[in-house]
């Protein structure tokens, strides 16, 4: 197989996650809350994929014909950030003008984030919270705090895409990727199982979704206040 022929099969995997984008969308209509997020898990693994397989196979180089990144960006608007909230705004979870307001807020806040070109930092983690709302709407399903919580989380969030503040990128961030390689990993499959038994509260995936969603958000904010050590020279 030809070095073009490997990059376009990256970016025809990319597209994937609009048709599991699509499959979700469907699901969310139905309110097969447990079903979306199934598929939103599976884009998820997808996102995670391409990246590295798009930097082995230089995409760039042997498959220009398609924006790589471009491509990546639509299909993360829909997955992170314009179905979890549909499902945040029609699950009943957020009642009345909060429903609103979080869609709101959401969409718009998000859709300025993926625009902005300061996104990502010198170290390739993310400058503001970065819109991955399909992560917080799964532990939100998953543990249901309250709409008055709810509403905190989702405004603080929104907030932190517009603050100087460092969120880790699971595959991309060097300093502590031996740790959050595997905390990605781990969340993915709390996630996953933590729908795949929809959302049952005494699911153990819960406790797990917990500790790995704490050390996702906070890492980055905890390189900033921790920087890194630097060798002496002997």
């Amino acid at each position: 197989m030809t070095k073009a022929a490997r990059a376009y099969l990256v970016h025809a995997l990319t597209a994937t996650g609009a048709v599991f984008a699509m499959l979700a969308m469907l699901a969310a209509v139905e309110r097969n809350w447990a079903l979306m997020f199934l598929w939103l898990v599976i884009a998820f693994i997808v996102d995670g994929i391409d990246g590295p397989l798009a930097r082995r196979y230089d995409v760039k180089q042997n498959a220009p014909i398609i924006d790589g990144v471009l491509l990546d960006l639509v299909i993360d608007y829909l997955t992170y950030v314009f179905i979890p909230a549909y499902a945040l705004f029609k699950s009943g979870l957020l009642p009345g003008w909060t429903g609103w307001m979080v869609i709101i807020v959401i969409t718009f806040t998000s859709a300025l984030y993926f625009a902005d070109t300061r996104m990502k930092t010198r170290d390739n983690s993310f400058s503001g919270f970065p819109a991955c709302w399909n992560m917080v709407a799964i532990v939100i399903f998953a543990l249901k705090p309250g709409f008055a919580v709810t509403l905190v989380i989702v405004v603080l969030l929104a907030i932190a895409m517009l603050l100087p503040l460092k969120f880790v990128h699971p595959m991309r961030t060097l300093r502590w990727r031996s740790v959050t390689r595997p905390m990605a990993f781990a969340w993915t499959f709390f996630a996953g199982w933590a729908a795949w038994v929809n959302f049952h509260p005494e699911s153990w995936a819960h406790w797990g979704l917990i500790i790995t969603s704490a050390y996702l958000i906070f890492a980055g904010i905890a390189q900033q206040l921790v920087p890194p050590r630097r060798l002496r020279r002997g």
